[in-house]
């Protein structure tokens, strides 16, 4: 197998927690709570209305002045098809082969949080999220096999973090993370297999499992003008993720021809996740009313190359697995929100965001400019239990991928790209 074509089908699987691809740019996961995504997360930097404000600022803590919980649960029903707009007729493939629908499978996606003041001016609290995530997942025998097939890596996030109030106008806030991630990605031969009697359209090519911790940190600022108007600065570190795994492929040679199975190796890889900046703000405009809005930055750029390596493995360079250089480049969202405080048990909210595309295309990571449309509201059961709910659609922008086959095909196969999302949240706050 070609040094390229078996980089490129490593490239789709860096990303993390399930099916999130039609959710964020890249593989960027914002979906950290209820409350957040029934106003697109306008704001969540600066508003601080239960304890999953720490997965955006933990400064924020010590506007809280009681222990408290949010347990958060996120389904995620991603739906991206696509549709074959030219094949490769010299490997048989025509457009209509490479159609393939829902490749996204659906997701939950669980989080919580705890905040506890320790007196006027200190807090602490824990948080247990994740800010990445993609799965794809094609048929066995789909034709262009080799770039598409089984995609998936998973991340958690455990970041407890202090916070400490200067005045009453600024606060500040700063964790650790400690980052488990898992990752699969299996490839079959796909049309390939037309030109080796060994091979049928099933047959395993890739197979790479691998497990791993990183570390990272995260700063955060709150200033409060007053009761009404507030905005929070945050910045959560990148991390490097260093996989070790098991490889198996054409790379670590042939175990047995009859059947045909490659060898199975230890091998390595160097991820880089990006760092992620945030500016929030918050302004009570009317005794009902509030105004709220956001501005997410994403260091998309870190993410220069994959490597895979492993002494064991030989694709024209000793040592290497294989090497894809990459093409993202940083990332942008931006959200606009409004809060309205119906009466003392409810509250409704709505936002609208728009989050730029961060990554070039391949059919396991077919990133796309998505528009999010969000409507929320809360619910004060008792004095001390509160729930949220949130729903949002969101709409990618149509785009076209090119890709190749294999190495020996010349010509591009071209896809185009449906891609939507809907995302439906439940959170359930408790105040001690």
């Amino acid at each position: 197998m070609n040094k390229h074509i078996l980089a490129l089908t490593l490239s789709s699987v860096l990303a993390t927690t399930a099916s999130q691809q039609a959710a964020a740019a890249a593989f960027n996961l914002n979906e950290h709570s209820a409350s957040g995504l029934g106003r697109a997360f306008a704001g969540d930097a600066a508003i601080a209305d239960n304890a999953a404000v720490l997965a955006r600022n933990p400064a924020a803590m010590t506007r809280f002045d009681a222990m408290e919980m949010s347990v958060v649960g996120t389904y995620a029903r991603p739906n991206i098809d696509l549709r074959g707009r030219s094949g490769v007729p010299a490997m048989g493939v025509s457009a209509s082969d490479l159609d393939a629908n829902n490749i996204a499978p659906d997701a939950f996606i669980p989080a919580m949080y705890l905040i506890q003041p320790i007196n006027d001016q200190w807090a602490w609290g824990t948080a247990l999220f994740t800010n990445f995530g993609l799965s794809t997942d094609f048929e066995d025998d789909y034709s262009a096999g080799l770039i598409g097939g089984k995609t998936e890596l998973i991340t958690y996030n455990f970041n407890p973090n202090i916070a400490y109030r200067l005045n009453d106008q600024w606060s500040f806030g700063a964790g650790i993370s400690a980052i488990y991630a898992d990752a699969t990605l299996i490839r079959h031969a796909g049309a390939g297999a037309a030109a080796n009697p060994l091979l049928s359209a099933d047959t395993e090519l890739v197979n790479l499992t691998g497990d791993t911790w990183g570390w990272g940190w995260n700063l955060a600022a709150l200033y409060e003008y007053n009761a009404d108007h507030r905005w929070g600065l945050s910045y959560r570190s990148g991390t490097t993720l260093s996989f070790d795994g098991k490889f198996s492929g054409s790379a670590a040679g042939i175990k047995s021809l009859s059947p045909l199975e490659f060898n199975t190796v230890d091998g390595t890889l160097d991820l880089e996740l990006p760092a992620i900046a945030e500016l929030s703000g918050y302004h009570r405009v009317a005794p009902k009313l509030a105004l709220h809005y956001s501005v997410q930055w994403t260091d998309w750029s870190v993410l220069k190359d994959l490597t895979a390596t492993s002494s064991s493995c030989n694709d024209g360079t000793a040592g290497e697995c294989f090497s894809k250089d990459e093409d993202f480049k940083d990332s942008w969202r931006y959200a606009i929100g409004g809060t309205y405080y119906l009466d003392q048990q409810w509250t409704m909210r709505a936002g609208l965001a728009l989050d730029k595309q961060a990554s070039y295309n391949t059919i396991s990571i077919p990133d796309t400019q998505r528009l999010w449309y969000s409507l929320g509201t809360s619910y004060q059961a008792t004095p001390a239990l509160s729930l949220d709910l949130g729903l949002a659609y969101l709409q990618g922008k149509d785009v076209t991928i090119n890709e190749q086959l294999t190495a020996s095909s010349q010509t591009m196969a071209q896809y185009d790209v449906d891609a939507s999302a809907f995302l439906a949240s439940l959170q359930a706050n408790y105040r001690f």
